[in-house]
């Protein structure tokens, strides 16, 4: 597989590239080079290759013993891939310079060969050297995990900051790579004082040329991070409720369901990465911002992580996140633990979660179920697809914001337009009624703001807690 960044390698940074004379342009000509293009959107150029997949496998971790591979075979058949053969070795310490073994490694060149196959996808993490080392032993492109999952993520970027996080991502992955495309230059050698030789020159100014557009990208993401912290914080006046999950939980079908809102969804890994934020009204509470966000996966790459930290700042600051996870599939619990160990690395506490069981009408094994609903006392069943459980999940989430709320009446002057301002900045304002010149609000507000109130002319009744605080509601598990 060649990876986005390779591809993102055109016309002007390939003449620089392909011309070996390159190396000898001026500073002027160099600085003009460096100016890169937007990022574009990428297509993946794995389609229908042939691809073997292989792995070193640690025994002290939990794998699934009967098909180790299922997640990178998932990944590398998303990006159109034909896999024609696998190869796993149990291994406690991978070789430091090729992973596997020599014998394995042997066997791995003999499959190469024989299937015909165009790339082999390593469903680990190789070192730029370990990289290397395989493409000479196997004559063949190598692929790893990352890089499989940045080039899915280059195919869906849609916005323009997915594609400015995307190929970020990938550049700080491909730098250190950057030898691999200069090895056929190694064994040309400057003549007696001429110092180095082209293809270190070359593979500098690759360097430089990669710097200059990692630093232009992070220019640009830090004032779209800036924009998108201001709307997150202009959003603190109203609740927020945030979907998060594995990659393919049911995150956007479920967002659809409870907000009526048509975002893309679909059966496939990652298949979207930006965030999308609808108003969803719940029975018995009022109106909330739904927002969904990128899926996870286990071993995210660490560049994908921080790129996408941005995008992730609705999960961040929501007064509710709704873990979704996939319940008809075999390593549910698995993924709760990924999930889990991505917002402790992007920051996010999880003290306030609802775990969603989603796709109960696709289990097979109710056991599996109800397992994870003893392990998880806040849990809750539904199906996205069919409706069941969603009453219950709206109730529970009612409930959960509904703590700490209380209802007030307040009566003013219907022309303090301070107070009206605040209302609807701090407060859900559920009815007004005007009498003469008095204006006479119905409001739900956290109870931490009450003394605000002191501050202007008005009478003010607390009427009881908020209603979602009394809401009941029918824990048992729906049937499959």
């Amino acid at each position: 597989m060649v990876s986005a960044v390779r591809a993102k390698y055109t016309r002007r940074e390939r003449s620089v590239a392909n011309d070996r004379s390159a190396v000898h342009h001026t500073p002027a000509e160099i600085r003009k080079l460096n100016h890169l293009a937007e990022p574009k959107r990428e297509t993946l150029r794995v389609k229908n290759q042939r691809a073997i997949l292989a792995a070193v496998l640690d025994p002290s971790e939990k794998t699934d013993a009967q098909d180790p591979l299922w997640e990178i075979r998932g990944l590398v058949e998303t990006a159109g891939v034909d896999v024609v053969g696998e190869l796993t070795q149990n291994r406690r310490t991978p070789d430091p310079a090729t992973l596997m073994g020599k014998g394995k490694l042997e066997e791995l060149k003999m499959m190469v060969k024989s299937l015909d196959a165009q790339l082999v996808v390593f469903d680990n993490q190789l070192s730029p050297s370990q990289g290397r080392n395989l493409e000479k032993v196997l004559d063949t492109v190598i692929v790893d995990r990352s890089e499989v999952i940045l080039d899915i993520f280059a195919s869906r970027a849609r916005t323009w900051q997915a594609k400015l996080q995307v190929e970020l991502a990938q550049l700080l992955y491909f730098r250190p790579r950057l030898k691999r495309l200069w090895t056929h230059l190694e064994r040309i050698e400057g003549g007696v004082g001429a110092g180095r030789g082209p293809g270190e020159k070359q593979l500098e100014t690759d360097r430089r040329l990669v710097d200059r557009r990692i630093d232009e990208l992070r220019r640009k993401l830090s004032s779209v991070e800036k924009h998108r912290s201001r709307m997150v914080s202009q959003r603190r006046e109203h609740k927020t409720v945030s979907l998060v999950g594995y990659t393919n939980a049911g995150k956007s079908t479920l967002m659809n369901a409870l907000a009526e809102a048509d975002v893309y969804a679909a059966d496939q890994l990652f298949a979207t990465l930006d965030t999308r934020t609808r108003k969803w009204t719940v029975p018995h509470w009022g109106d909330v911002l739904l927002s969904d966000t990128v899926g996870f996966i286990q071993r995210l790459p660490h560049h994908l992580v921080e790129s996408f930290k941005s995008t992730l700042e609705e999960a961040r600051y929501a007064d509710l996140l709704l873990h979704v996870v996939d319940a008809s599939h075999p390593e549910a619990e698995k993924q709760i633990e990924t999930v889990y160990e991505v917002l402790d690395e992007i920051g996010v506490t999880h003290d306030n979660v609802i775990l969603v069981l989603n796709k109960c009408d696709a289990v097979e094994d109710r056991s599996i179920v109800d397992v994870l609903r003893i392990k998880n006392e806040d849990a809750v069943t539904v199906s996205a697809k069919t409706g069941d459980g969603l009453d219950r999940l709206a109730a529970m989430v009612a409930q959960q914001l509904g703590d700490g709320a209380v209802e007030v009446r307040i009566e003013a002057h219907a022309g303090d337009g301070k107070l009206h301002s605040f209302l609807a900045r701090h407060a859900e304002v559920t009815g007004t009624d005007y009498v003469d010149s008095q204006a006479i609000y119905s409001c739900r507000m956290p109870r931490r703001l009450l003394h605000k109130l002191d501050e202007f002319d008005a009478r003010i009744d607390l009427l009881k807690p908020a209603s979602g605080s009394d809401v009941s509601f029918d824990a048992e598990p729906i049937e499959a």
